[in-house]
């Protein structure tokens, strides 16, 4: 999607808001105990408390109204009876809509503590995407985005899930262009002004490579690596993204 007057930037910038406190009070209530179902039917309800849709439901049919993937499961987890647990690292992706404008956000975290290692890749994961959201400038190439996410991996010796890549959004959930989260030589198409899309790096500490389940939908590690993910929509605007899904106390 191109913004291409007000009503877009604010039909964008309140559906942009709701995705981002749903992540927000979703990511506040995961706690040892909780079943994904019962976090996703929270979820639910703060959308529904401000009248937007799930978009994965919308579009595909998706058995649940938010994406929740625990541990090897590194995105499109189905909420259902695992309970999460102390340790565990949670991705939570969520994607509405209000009024025909779309928005996607998702962030990862450790339920506890955790281990160091996995405290490192969601910091290093967390820095690629706004590495890659300071690339995010007019006039730049698409893979700039995907080089300076990549810079990010090979310091810290992360493997990119090259499988997974940021997309346009904003008329639909997925949209064209892909951003790739690596340097994709052939990705040279100009960023334009009002281009809207998400930035979303997926690190891993395995193989980076993944397969879907056989409910269809979960990706997952066959060699049961852990991934993270961290994602915004963002305008083009210049050379100052506007990330319409950051919200404040927010990731």
């Amino acid at each position: 999607m191109i913004v291409n007057n007000d009503k877009d930037l604010q039909g964008l910038l309140r559906i942009g808001e709701i995705c981002g406190q749903t992540l927000k009070y979703m990511l506040s209530q995961v706690e040892p105990g909780i079943t994904t179902k019962e976090l996703d039917q929270r979820g639910a309800a703060f959308l529904k408390k401000h009248d937007a849709q799930s978009a994965p439901i919308l579009a595909y049919q998706y058995p649940g109204w938010t994406c929740i993937s625990v541990n090897d499961q590194a995105a499109h987890g189905i909420p259902g009876k695992r309970v999460i647990q102390t340790g565990d690292v949670v991705n939570i992706d969520v994607s509405a809509v209000l009024e025909g404008y779309w928005g996607d956000t998702g962030a990862s975290m450790i339920v506890g503590e955790g281990n160091k290692r996995h405290r490192k890749l969601l910091a290093a994961t967390r820095e690629a995407l706004y590495a890659g959201i300071n690339a995010a400038h007019a006039g730049k190439p698409i893979n700039a985005i995907g080089r300076a996410v990549e810079k990010i991996a090979r310091k810290g010796h992360y493997r990119i899930i090259k499988q997974l890549s940021g997309h346009g959004v904003g008329r639909h959930i997925h949209e064209s262009p892909n951003i790739p989260n690596y340097f994709m030589r052939s990705a040279k198409h100009p960023l334009k002004e009002g281009m809207v899309f998400t930035i979303e790096p997926f690190f891993n500490l395995g193989r980076g490579v993944i397969v879907e389940d056989s409910d269809g939908w979960t990706l997952r590690t066959p060699d049961k690596s852990i991934s993270a993910q961290f994602e915004h929509t963002v305008i083009v605007n210049g050379d100052d993204p506007i990330l319409i899904t950051q919200v404040e106390g927010g990731h």
